[in-house]
């Protein structure tokens, strides 16, 4: 049980983080709800531990004080837009605490955490809550909270991460424009990695042998909310960067506040960190020039950047208009696998329901929102779901929602294929809404109750063949009633197609295939994973 860390470790964990969050830097990127300069938040984390890490390959020594003092100034250093300036500070205020000691305890640990988290709060002007400050904060206090009761790192860091994750999932209550835009904040997803990666260090876990961290959105929404900020809703121009050094004899810590001060009466986003030896600069204003001066007073300027959000903006809306489309398709999905094929089948926004996880009106018009069409087609398939889907329609401005009554996975595909982006809508519903009739659909589950129903005495666990309306086969093995329930259905169709569940295993797939394959000679049979909960199988005949 790692029960300590030194001044190794702590150099292994800054790398193994730094490697995770580069892996994921894409996907945090595509969370940013806006299309400004500094609006790359995976990006511009990452460059900043970069930094951190260019700093800590140069120093040679293994002690805690070196390797904390290299991290620290490393990301301050290099430290890249708004995201990238907070977590230097969360970085520099836990290797405050942790320089203090060569063996570093789950209580030391933990009290760098708050550390980290009151640095970063100081260092923002005006912090906001449901963004990676939140995310700091959160997984602090329950570090405060379990630190007596976990001993190890093996089993205090898992609390750790599982508390993070659970508030940057509740970002969006606490942030309205990134439940507009559906997302959860990109800057606390990449603080867990960063967090994280520390636990896969600590348990010799390499990145390279782990997953990255699953996409919670597309690009797509990304150009999708460049409408969330209007020309007019942005109210500072210029996003400016610099650092000051070799600052003057006379220059004192007063007078670095001061600066502060001064910047937050001419703009916002302000952020001014640092010491005697140099400062790190971050203000959204409208007058850089004033800023520059201002900052001249205390000593010279370097690593200059200022960029123009309004400019930045109209080639983002510019770019999102010329690629809007007449029809986009949205989907209900229940499965990994499931929702794969849709992705495959160019449908543009998939959501997670079923039969037992219905989403809601706003769940589905959140999704349509979040596709760059005029008009999008939405498939529930779940007859539970189609009214929501019918009542997102009064959600969602500036396009129009077509329900194609989907009321199973299988007829979900269908409709999808039946897609032909060179005909109108009304070609296309009609299209979609014939294909959903012309597939024969099963399902295999199991009974959850016992009951007798349709001429079935029913026990629990026992395995269930339906079509759309009712039980058509039973009995214990899964396979056996699959094969049922396609001898009941089947009238002719030529092509039987098996999706299956979590619960089946590929070989117990395969297998089925095969025997089904020599009862019918005549079919083409294919299998695909699904991954869904709950049924075994979905069948579709044609």
């Amino acid at each position: 049980m790692q029960k300590t860390i030194n001044g190794a470790m702590l150099k292994s964990m800054i790398l193994t983080a730094a490697k995770l969050l580069e892996a994921n830097r894409v996907n945090i990127d595509a969370l940013n709800v806006f299309p400004v300069p500094d609006g790359d938040t995976g990006t511009n984390m990452s460059l900043t531990i970069q930094s951190a890490v260019k700093e800590l390959m140069a120093c040679r020594s293994n002690k805690v004080l070196d390797v904390t003092d290299a991290v620290s100034k490393g990301a301050l250093r290099g430290a890249r837009g708004n995201s990238g300036v907070i977590l230097s500070q969360v970085i520099r205020g836990m290797c405050s605490v942790l320089k203090k000691s060569e063996e570093i305890d789950t209580k030391i640990f933990a009290q760098a955490l708050m550390s980290g988290a009151e640095v970063a709060y100081g260092a923002v002007s005006k912090p906001k809550e449901g963004t990676m400050l939140t995310v700091a904060r959160m997984v602090a206090e329950h570090a405060q909270n379990v630190r007596n009761k976990h001993k190890d790192f093996e089993t205090f860091m898992p609390e750790l991460i599982t508390a993070g994750n659970e508030a940057v999932e509740l970002t969006p209550t606490l942030l309205p424009v990134l439940k507009k835009a559906g997302v959860v904040d990109a800057g606390g997803k990449g603080l867990m990695c960063l967090y994280e990666g520390f636990y896969k260090a600590l348990i010799g876990e390499s990145v390279s042998e782990t997953a990255v961290v699953p996409e919670t959105t597309s690009q797509d929404t990304v150009m999708e909310h460049a409408d969330i900020m209007s020309l007019g809703s942005i109210e500072f121009a210029y996003c400016t960067e610099f650092f000051i050094i070799n600052l003057k004899k006379k220059t004192t810590l007063a007078d670095i506040e001061r600066l502060r001060e001064t910047l937050m009466t001419i703009g916002d986003s302000v952020i001014v960190i640092g010491d005697l030896e140099f400062v790190k600069v971050h203000v959204h204003t409208n007058q850089p020039g004033r800023a520059l001066s201002e900052a001249l007073e205390l000593g010279e300027l370097d690593k200059l950047k200022i960029e123009n959000m309004l400019e930045q903006n109209r080639e983002l809306i510019k770019k999102y208009e010329a690629e809007k489309k007449e029809m986009g398709m949205m989907s209900v999905s229940a499965g990994d696998g499931i929702t794969s094929i849709f992705k495959d089948l160019m449908v543009d926004a998939v959501i997670e329901g079923g039969q037992s996880m219905n989403p809601s009106a706003n769940d589905i018009a959140n999704a349509v929102s979040r596709i760059n069409a005029e008009n999008v087609f939405v498939f529930p398939n779940n007859k539970n779901i189609i009214l929501a889907a019918e009542q997102a329609k009064a959600l969602v401005e500036n396009k129009t929602i077509h329900v194609i009554p989907t009321r199973n996975i299988p007829q979900g595909f269908s409709a999808a294929l039946a897609f032909n982006p060179e005909l109108s809508v009304n070609e296309n519903k009609a299209n979609m809404i014939h294909a959903t009739d012309m597939v024969t659909v099963g399902q295999v589950t199991y009974a959850v109750r016992n009951t007798k129903l349709y001429g079935f005495d029913l026990k629990v666990g026992d395995v269930m063949g339906l079509d759309d309306k009712k039980i058509l086969a039973k009995g214990e093995d899964v396979g056996q009633v699959t094969l049922d329930l396609i001898e009941k259905l089947r009238r002719g169709e030529e092509i039987i197609t098996l999706y299956y569940g979590q619960d089946v295993s590929e070989e117990d797939a395969i297998k089925l295939q095969e025997t089904i394959m020599e009862k019918y000679p005549e079919c083409d049979v294919e299998i695909h994973y699904g991954g869904q909960p709950i049924y075994y199988y979905y069948i579709a005949m044609e």
